[in-house]
């Protein structure tokens, strides 16, 4: 796959064309995006080559759709009406079962593999991009049998020469489950900082005696507004669900505290030490 378009030219779509082009000499990178300066960036920065727009995506073998979920269910069923028999599109969102269920009828949805990269990092823009950012990480595949077989061949080729492991999900199961342990994780963290931005009026002591596990708590707290209110709207029922649960367990903590039942606490702490293995044992 030699020419490689890339619409939204961000964090993980610039990420992937800079490791494109790392294994592959061969390869040209078009890139398609609203915002222009961030096109003018990518150039500068030697993520794309040039710029395109939708008629030229005829002449691409891989199209790789980085935007934000709401503005992917829209736009994918137009990447599919241009391109050729023989390209290869796949989406990077963090919801699933909108996009598929956008493009279940589309004449071209063999061409189309659902993908979600569990790679990231709390920053955005062409400028974010990094290389090696899929090393070791997973990738779930959605759907992979309405795919035809030589496009599935293909890309998890391009996969595997990514460093990326693969699991196989249906839409509905993924959102669930990344519910849980991505998208809880950001509102945590956008949570804990308002609190304590709205308790410490002066920044200057939120900075003065922010550690390191402050630091790594609300580092999500700083990524795009504009990425991820479309992901909780599409995963609205999935992440009330969680954060009822969530709710349910920070009011029982609460509790313990408000009875003096450290005993308890201790409890709750060390059993959920227990994550360390289960994370240990997934690296």
């Amino acid at each position: 796959m030699n020419k490689i378009y890339i619409i939204g030219v961000g964090l993980i779509g610039g990420s992937m064309a800079l490791d494109i082009k790392s294994i592959n000499k061969q390869a040209k990178i078009f890139g398609i995006d609203t915002n222009a300066s961030h096109l003018d960036e990518a150039i500068k920065l030697n993520i794309i080559d040039e710029k395109a727009t939708y008629d030229d995506l005829e002449a691409a073998d891989l199209v790789v759709l980085s935007i934000p979920v709401d503005k992917a269910v829209s736009e994918l069923p137009k990447v599919l009406d241009r391109i050729s028999d023989t390209t290869l599109v796949i989406d990077v969102g963090s919801t699933k079962y909108p996009v598929c269920k956008a493009i279940e009828q589309h004449e071209k949805r063999r061409n189309f593999l659902a993908t979600h990269p569990i790679a990231g990092t709390e920053f955005s823009g062409p400028k974010a991009a990094i290389h090696s950012l899929f090393q070791k990480k997973t990738n779930i595949i959605c759907e992979v049998e309405k795919t035809t077989f030589k496009l599935q061949e293909k890309a998890l080729q391009l996969f595997s020469d990514l460093g990326m492991r693969i699991r196989y999900m249906n839409p509905e199961a993924h959102d669930k489950h990344i519910a849980y342990v991505s998208h809880l994780s950001h509102i945590s963290s956008f949570m804990l900082g308002k609190t304590v931005i709205e308790k410490e009026k002066n920044e200057r002591d939120i900075f003065d005696m922010a550690g390191s596990g402050f630091e790594s708590t609300v580092r999500l707290a700083k990524s795009s507004p504009v990425m991820w209110t479309p992901i909780f709207k599409q995963n609205k029922d999935n992440v009330i669900e969680t954060l009822d649960e969530y709710i349910t367990n920070l009011k029982q903590f609460k509790a313990f505290m408000e009875t003096d039942n450290f005993d308890e606490i201790f409890n709750e702490m060390q059993n959920t030490n227990h994550i360390k293995d289960i994370l240990n044992g997934i690296q």
